[in-house]
């Protein structure tokens, strides 16, 4: 909707209000003005102060008052203004008596201080030392400390931020929301700490222009108007004194204003309301009561007050008493749900992985006990969606009757992808091979259900026997923990669905739109592109990278369209990443081989007509998994076995859960220039199994 004439005169005039008021109080500085005019502004002045010290009280956090230093600046400078204007005309006019100066600077010489300048020096004087001395000098302090705290925060709130980004905890806009919160905030104390400055500048300024005054009042009316000094100080040190009244009541303000601006704790209710609400216990007002009512019976003190005072502090704790042992309200629905309506999240549950828990083990998750195992769940969504390269979905942890009460089990689309089970109150102490013999460490046997190692339950009073031992001790919840970061590891690309490829995709094309442009939507629309993405994360790829990837990916797209064909284009580029899950960076990578004649066989046998592949025999892939198992176990260390690209995917496919340790390469993914110690051959004429004659042509097509 196109704005209107008169909608655009209100912002213009909106823009230009700030600056002509800034040139009006120049102007007050050096131009007369009238009396009546000067009066005005004396009253806007004290207006405006109230207003800010309201606005400041009504805030919930001092970030909905952002603007205050500005304010504090301007109002400090209106203050200055009206001063050196009501300095003309006090000393100009003085002696005409105390209309001539204006009616407000008069009133407050007469009523305030009742005409006598004496009792108005000790009243200021007490203003100022209240401004300057308690309240200016705290409200500075605070403002440094404040500043130098968010300063210090500020590098930790930004890692807070980006964690709960790669968390999956908060939205893009989100981020960049609480990114600018966080930046105002450092601004804001930071203007702050130098605003207080303001404060206390304008209080000394006040009492320096109280002595100017003085001083050239009683010269002034001596010299030039003939007047006696007790007819010169009647005449301008009452009305010096009326106008640094005038001038210190809204500065008074204004500094109550900064202390309360930086005093406080943000909180979802203003100031009144959350101090009221901490003032609502009724165990403080008890003590009140029989404290005054004590002080009361005392002879010699007034009890027309105190014993007053007792009763209110005793009416309050009975009030406040009887609030908090009220039942809450209890709100009646009107509306009424049929008993034979059922909504489909009754039915369905939308949550991709979740970890079910025995009865026994649900305090794993009670907050009353910290809570441990949603913090280790936490920490572990956090740790897979960096090492993938997405956001995994939120994982929901549930109570289950079909498990004992011991077990747990985390499923991903509602199967089972690991099973386990926990004793709650002990730890586990597995021995991952640094145990000294004869340790003489005794518990529940078991296995870790993470990596297979032998382990023990033990109390946790023998946790520290278990250490010096060299057993690994933790406890159930990270038990747990590990146990479903192994499991979902090894499934992750079923994580891996069109929604966070569109998203993972959305933050790669902010970066390099003409790459995104080059694979997607043509020729890989979104389901095709998830597809390709997921096969490559199953082979061991992850998505934390993704330049690289999709560069490679664009490539693989130019030279064919068959899928496999991409798939093993693509991993060959990426056989520097593929070797260093086993292998360090300049350290030979121990591989076995096939035996030439065994290879041959597989390569000659049965083709899937469904996939293309060699169909290996059961015999055959038994003796191949024996075999990787033996010398990697024997390595102690993962191994490659090393094979031609026809037959990787089908021995991939074999070894993945069956030889975990044993990753599958062909030789056109072994990075140039990669030291190799081979520790092995499967396949030596003792070894192998006699496998089935080749398939004829027919049958292989």
């Amino acid at each position: 909707m196109a704005a209107t004439p008169l909608a655009r005169f209100g912002t213009a005039s909106a823009a230009l209000a700030l600056p002509v008021g800034i040139f009006a109080l120049l102007a007050l500085m050096v131009l007369p003005i009238p009396a009546l005019l000067l009066d005005i502004f004396f009253v806007l002045n004290i207006a405006i102060s109230i207003a800010v010290l309201m606005v400041a009280l009504n805030a919930r956090r001092p970030l909905d008052f952002s603007s205050f230093p500005s304010v504090l600046l301007f109002a400090t400078l209106m203050r200055l203004a009206l001063n050196v204007a009501s300095t003309r005309v006090v000393l100009v006019h003085g002696h005409e008596g105390g209309a001539a100066a204006g009616e407000v600077i008069e009133s407050f010489a007469a009523f305030l201080v009742g005409g006598n300048f004496a009792v108005g020096l000790f009243v200021f004087a007490i203003l100022m030392i209240i401004n300057m001395i308690v309240i200016t000098k705290g409200a500075g302090r605070v403002s440094e400390v404040s500043a130098r705290f968010v300063l210090d925060a500020l590098p930790g709130k930004q890692m807070a931020i980006d964690a709960d980004i790669a968390a999956g905890l908060v939205t893009a806009d989100e981020a960049r929301e609480r990114r600018r919160e966080v930046t105002v905030e450092a601004d804001f104390y930071g203007s702050m700490d130098g605003a207080s400055k303001f404060v206390k500048g304008d209080a000394v300024a006040a009492l320096l222009i109280l002595g100017v005054n003085i001083i050239a009042g009683f010269a002034i009316g001596m010299i030039s108007h003939g007047l006696s000094a007790a007819e010169a100080g009647e005449a301008y040190v009452t009305l010096a004194v009326g106008d640094a009244l005038v001038a210190q009541v809204p500065a008074l303000l204004l500094s109550i204003a900064a202390a309360a601006i930086v005093t406080r704790v943000s909180d979802q209710r203003d100031l009144a309301g959350q101090i009221g609400g901490q003032f609502a216990d009724p165990r403080g007002w008890l003590p009140v009561a029989l404290i005054l009512g004590a002080v009361g019976v005392v002879p010699a003190m007034p009890q027309l007050f105190f014993l007053p005072g007792a009763a209110i502090a005793a009416a309050i704790w009975w009030h406040l008493k009887r609030r908090a042992a009220a039942p809450a309200p209890i709100i009646e629905t009107t509306e009424e749900v049929s008993p034979d309506h059922i909504a489909l999240a009754d039915v369905a549950d939308g949550t991709l992985v979740t970890i079910e828990l025995g009865y026994g083990i649900v305090g794993l998750v009670d907050a009353a006990q910290g809570a441990p195992l949603i913090t280790r769940i936490t920490g572990i969504r956090k740790q897979l969606s960096r090492d993938l390269g997405f956001v995994l979905p939120q994982f929901r942890i549930r109570d289950s009757l079909d498990l004992a009460a011991q077990n747990y089990a985390v499923l991903m689309g509602g199967v089972s992808i690991a099973r386990g089970s926990v004793r709650p109150g002990k730890m586990l102490a597995i021995d991952a091979g640094d145990v000294r013999p004869g340790h003489g460490l005794t518990g529940e046997p078991t296995r870790d259900p993470s990596f297979d190692c032998p382990a023990l339950w033990i109390p946790p009073s023998a946790r520290d026997h278990a250490v010096s031992e060299g057993f690994l001790v933790v406890d159930p919840a990270s038990v747990i923990a590990t146990h479903a970061n192994q499991a979902l590891l090894a499934e992750a690309h079923q994580l891996l669905g069109p929604d966070e490829v569109r998203e993972w995709v959305d933050g790669l094309k902010a970066r390099a739109p003409a790459l995104v442009e080059a694979v997607t939507p043509d020729p890989l629309p979104l389901a095709a592109l998830t597809r390709t993405l997921r096969a490559l994360m199953a082979d061991g790829i992850g998505l934390a990278h993704p330049q690289p990837l999709f560069t490679s990916l664009a490539l693989a797209l130019q030279r064919t369209a068959d899928f496999d064909a991409v798939i093993d284009t693509v991993r060959a580029d990426m056989a520097a990443r593929l070797v260093a899950r086993i292998a360090a960076p300049g350290e030979s990578l121990k591989v076995i081989t096939l035996d030439a004649g065994l290879e041959s066989a597989i390569l000659g046998g049965m083709i899937d007509p469904a996939t293309g592949q060699p169909l290996i025999e059961p015999d055959c892939g038994s003796m191949i998994v024996r075999e990787a198992s033996r010398i990697a176990d024997r390595e102690g260390s993962p191994i490659a076995l090393i094979v031609q690209p026809p037959v990787r995917r089908a021995l991939a496919t074999l070894l993945k859960t069956r030889a975990p340790r044993c990753l599958v390469l062909s030789i056109a993914e072994l990075p140039a220039g990669q030291p190799i110690a081979v520790v092995g051959v499967i396949g030596a004429p003792d070894e192998a199994p006699e496998l089935a004659p080749p398939a004829p042509e027919g049958l292989a097509a």
